[in-house]
């Protein structure tokens, strides 16, 4: 039987156990140009520390215009991935697999925190225009100007700049976001995605971005380096991206070089209608973990240790991704060790932590 203690291996990379840091952003480096802050530093760190077998990264824009609001992080230049590299140096030495989640945010960039209402920030004050695969605004944020060809050869090149200084500032895997109404989303969905050439209309073409991207970033990092990609499953919107499409997508991706698929769902349509509940998301990591025979992560109000291990019981998932509980709680694998039953010997304490821990 398979142990959310159990570590996991993909291509050259081990980590320690299945309960990994979801990206989460932090909205935390307002005026600082995509920079991450000792901030950053501080909460991964304690997540490595708290016992996390891989901690990753909140959305990091590949390029300034694909940042969320303008207190995201980024990797669009040098200079970013030397700011990261004390980051991950540190998740490293205190046992943890540094993950970058690499994103773009196309339409529902240049806004606000969603303390301060999720509205557009205009040009004027400190914002930029916004793209996306057509006119389609998302809500009622500024109307994206629709991405040319040559847009699209640049983006899919700077989500592959991006990875290769990822990988040169120590991140041991990479994460391509394709979900929750950003850019690669929005062109998998038909309703985001409005055009006739040959990036639109039939799946072939709705996904044609996303695999270009998946493509160049896993020729850009060293074949040890695990690629992740995250989609949301459907839309929660009739016409809209379905769980049928994200099951075959992942079986295509898997023969283009991904390694775990990462299952969220929605973010696209406000008209999405969620059954949120405990382990809403789970099935979705099952069928795609089934169809494609590559590994899946489930997430989604998966709170309790008990529960979590059951998901790997079932076969449903190979890896647990925790999100709000794990802000409210930083050594969450610390408790689930101790509730389990682990050995405190077996259990991810640190050193530091140890003598506490056995007395």
């Amino acid at each position: 039987m398979t142990t959310l203690f159990d570590p996991i291996t993909l291509r050259g990379v081990t980590a320690r156990n299945r309960i990994w840091l979801a990206p989460m952003c932090q909205y935390s480096v307002e005026a600082r140009d995509g920079i991450p802050l000792p901030w950053h530093l501080v909460h991964l760190g304690a997540r490595a520390t708290g016992g996390f077998g891989l901690v990753m990264t909140e959305a990091t824009a590949v390029a300034a215009e694909g940042r969320i609001t303008p207190g995201d992080t980024g990797i669009w230049t040098d200079t970013h991935a030397e700011a990261w590299a004390p980051i991950t140096g540190f998740l490293k030495a205190h046992g943890a697999v540094p993950a970058i989640q690499l994103a773009h945010a196309g339409r529902k960039a240049s806004t606000t925190p969603p303390w301060r209402g999720g509205v557009s920030v205009p040009p004027e004050d400190g914002g930029w225009t916004t793209y996306g695969p057509s006119a389609e605004p998302y809500r009622k944020l500024a109307t994206p100007v629709p991405m040319t060809v040559a847009d699209l050869d640049a983006t899919v090149q700077a989500f592959a700049d991006s990875a290769r200084r990822a990988v040169a500032a120590g991140f041991e895997a990479v994460e391509v976001h394709s979900a929750h109404g950003y850019l690669l989303h929005e062109f998998l969905s038909p309703l985001s995605n409005k055009r006739t050439d040959e990036y639109g209309g039939s799946f072939e073409n709705r996904i044609r971005l996303l695999v270009r991207v998946v493509d160049a970033v896993r020729a850009a990092v060293p074949d040890e380096t695990p690629l992740l990609v995250r989609v949301s499953a459907t839309d929660w919107v009739d016409g809209g991206w379905s769980p049928e499409e994200t099951v075959e997508l992942c079986a295509l991706l898997a023969g283009h070089g991904a390694d775990l698929f990462d299952l969220s769902s929605g973010g696209n349509d406000p008209r999405q209608q969620i059954p949120v509940g405990p382990g809403y998301q789970v099935p979705f990591a099952r069928a795609v973990r089934a169809k494609s025979g590559t590994p899946a992560a489930a997430v989604g109000l998966i709170t309790e240790p008990a529960q979590a291990q059951q998901v790997l019981d079932e076969g449903s998932a190979d890896v647990i991704l925790l999100g709000r509980v794990a802000l409210r709680e930083a050594a969450w694998p610390l408790r689930a060790a101790h509730e389990l039953g682990v050995p405190a010997a077996d259990a991810p304490y640190p050193v530091q932590y140890r003598r506490a821990e056995w007395q």
